[in-house]
């Protein structure tokens, strides 16, 4: 049982949490460790982390989508496909080799954080396109969402890094495409471990909560002030989650 102290605890979290994964994604740095910490078991905490952000990225969505930055139904079959690869790799979480592919992460995070920190250029300006959307979206997309499913870790980051190194966005048009994938690869991995593991509703549901808030308040930031706060946040969240991976290996 979760007091009513640590229930505190955990709202504030995802609160903040939301605000971050709206901006630059890895809310997850904060929720999946504080449940733990909670005493929720992994898979249970895994589940209960995919309650709570999925209404975070759906509410980051909708504020960029008020604000002209998407056009949700461009996303449509994007956003279909990353559901069902998500689910494939939650459905498949105990038979692949997480632990290898764990290995590896850092490795790439910390190359992200490189990239964005001393690619010059990076602002809020489209550049030119290297992938067509069709493309993109029937390759990267689902790869992405599978992982997310999988592992999770990131997933924002590597959204992100699709969408301005192959689709050319700027640092804002990216951060705002990036949220409605992160919501549907949520959603597809939450659909199979209702299924197959125990999320606690109460919980997450009370979590998600906050995360709408914090998503609502970390998207007007990143409207308001652009790449200028989206690049440093990217950079700092992508070096804590390979800290993080380092450090549990």
């Amino acid at each position: 049982m979760i007091g009513p102290d640590l229930l505190a605890v955990l709202v504030l979290v995802a609160f903040a949490a939301g605000v971050i994964d709206a901006i630059a994604g890895g809310g997850g740095l904060l929720t999946v460790p504080a449940l733990l910490l909670a005493g929720l078991p992994p898979v249970a905490a895994l589940a209960t982390n995919k309650i709570q952000g999925c209404f975070g990225a759906a509410s980051a969505a909708v504020a960029y989508a008020r604000a002209g930055q998407v056009r949700p139904a461009s996303q449509a079959g994007p956003a279909a496909l990353a559901f069902a690869a998500a689910g494939a790799g939650a459905l498949l979480a105990s038979s692949l080799p997480v632990e290898a592919i764990r290995d590896g992460l850092p490795v790439l995070l910390i190359a992200i954080a490189l990239y964005f920190a001393l690619k010059k250029g990076l602002g809020d300006d489209d550049r030119t396109e290297r992938l067509s959307a069709p493309a993109f979206g029937a390759t990267l997309v689902p790869a992405v969402g599978f992982y997310d499913g999988l592992l999770g870790p990131g997933a924002g980051s590597f959204y992100m890094l699709g969408f301005v190194t192959l689709r050319g966005m700027g640092l804002l048009r990216a951060t705002a495409h990036t949220k409605l994938l992160n919501a549907a690869s949520n959603l597809g991995a939450l659909a199979v471990f209702a299924l197959v593991a125990q999320p606690w509703w109460g919980l997450g549901l009370a979590m998600a909560l906050a995360q709408v808030a914090g998503a609502t308040l970390g998207a007007r930031l990143a409207l308001r002030v652009g790449a200028r706060v989206i690049r440093p946040l990217l950079v700092a969240v992508s070096l804590a989650l390979a800290a993080r991976l380092l450090w549990q290996g």
